[in-house]
Parts: structure tokens; sequence; C-alpha cells
């Protein structure tokens, strides 16, 4: 199982986007926990997850929690600012999948 983290400012923003990710995976048999959790949470639970993917309006916490992550061996990256907008969960769902590969 691949468990993903979408971080953004409420927490709730990225309640969609966790919706399409999770029919993209079901679609494809994928094995996949996906939570959404406000930026005030990230401390608490980020070792928690394999991947963690932070929403566009936060790309100015990379510099924050990337050593966090990175410390903690899980990849990081801002979602793509398009996809995210467009409430795209398959490339949202690719793009966790492959940071997930970095991992491994």
């Amino acid at each position: 199982m691949v468990r993903i983290l979408l971080v953004c400012a409420a927490g709730m923003s990225t309640s969609l986007l966790v919706q399409r990710m999770q029919k993209a995976a079901a679609a494809r048999n994928l094995d996949v926990k996906i939570e959404a959790h406000a930026a005030p949470e990230f401390d608490s639970c980020y070792r928690e997850f394999d991947v963690i993917l932070v929403g566009p309006q936060l790309r100015f916490r990379k510099a924050d929690w990337a050593p966090l992550a990175a410390e903690a061996g899980i990849p990081l990256d801002v979602i793509n600012p398009v996809d995210y907008g467009m409430v795209n969960g398959e490339k949202v769902l690719d793009t966790a999948l492959k940071l997930a590969a970095t991992k491994e």
C-alpha cells in the first residue's frame, strides 16, 4: 500500500482532489491510502506516509518541510498548479506514484 499525504492550507481544499485520486486508484486496482491534512498538522502526521504532496498555495513551505521529509526518507514535492487547479486526480496520482518509486 502506498500512503499519500496531500498538504493544503486548511485541509479542505484538497478534498475533491483526494476523491478523484481515490477514484483513479480504484479504476487501476491500486492499493493506496490518500489523505489531506492542513499545514498546521504536518509535523504530527507526515511520518505516517510514503509520499507527501504539497498544495501549490503552500509551495513556500517546501523549504521548511523537505528536510524533515528527507530525514524520514519520504519524498516530498509540490503539486503541479495546473493539475491542482483542474482537480486532475489521475495526474496527481501519477506524480505521487512516481515519487513513491524513488523511495524504494
